[in-house]
């Protein structure tokens, strides 16, 4: 059978969210596929190639319309996206978060941001600096719920990671210190 990218990028998906990213090899996914490993290598040349397309396509199913005209409500939306995104399948966090740090992937999140906070009137230097801690709130905040989801579903901690308010507070106290820097200038 002849697989397409699309077909085993869906696949890698499938198996990151049953077994998780330790699981997800090159052999395990070809064998779920039913092919040898190194027919894999004529879709992405290896597994980091293959992370980033995971990446990027766990953003893209989590992407939805964006509504929100002002630069900091939008820059809300974009990171309440990406959060869901990530959360929504086993690990998802941290393979996006691997794939931006690497520069393999994962960058349309970091480039909405930077138009938002652009349009908000910050100068360049701000707008980048703006844009890497946003995304290290998301990322770390991300992985940390995450982390703390899967742990409490294992019965390895009995607190409920609950964390969607506290993001959100995080998030308007950082956005909070751009909006005084736009106010200022």
């Amino acid at each position: 059978m002849r697989y397409h990218r699309s077909d085993v990028v869906a696949r890698a998906i499938e198996v990151l969210d049953e077994y998780g990213l330790e699981s997800l090899t090159m052999r395990r996914l070809a064998s779920e596929l039913g092919v040898q490993p190194s027919a894999l290598y004529h879709h992405v040349p290896n597994k980091q190639s293959l992370l980033a397309a995971v990446a990027d396509e766990i953003l893209r199913r989590g992407s939805r319309p964006r509504r929100a005209e002002r630069w900091d409500r939008r820059a809300i939306e974009i990171c309440a996206e990406l959060r869901d995104a990530m959360l929504a399948y086993r690990d998802g966090a941290e393979v996006v978060v691997a794939a931006h740090t690497f520069g393999l992937g994962a960058r349309e999140p970091a480039a909405a941001l930077r138009s938002a906070l652009a349009d908000g009137g910050l100068p360049e230097d701000l707008v980048d600096v703006g844009t890497r801690a946003i995304l290290h709130l998301v990322f770390g905040h991300t992985v940390e719920e995450q982390t703390a989801m899967q742990a409490a579903s294992a019965g390895a901690i009995d607190r409920n990671p609950g964390a969607e308010a506290d993001f959100e507070q995080s998030l308007e106290l950082l956005l909070d210190g751009l909006r005084a820097r736009v106010s200022a200038s």
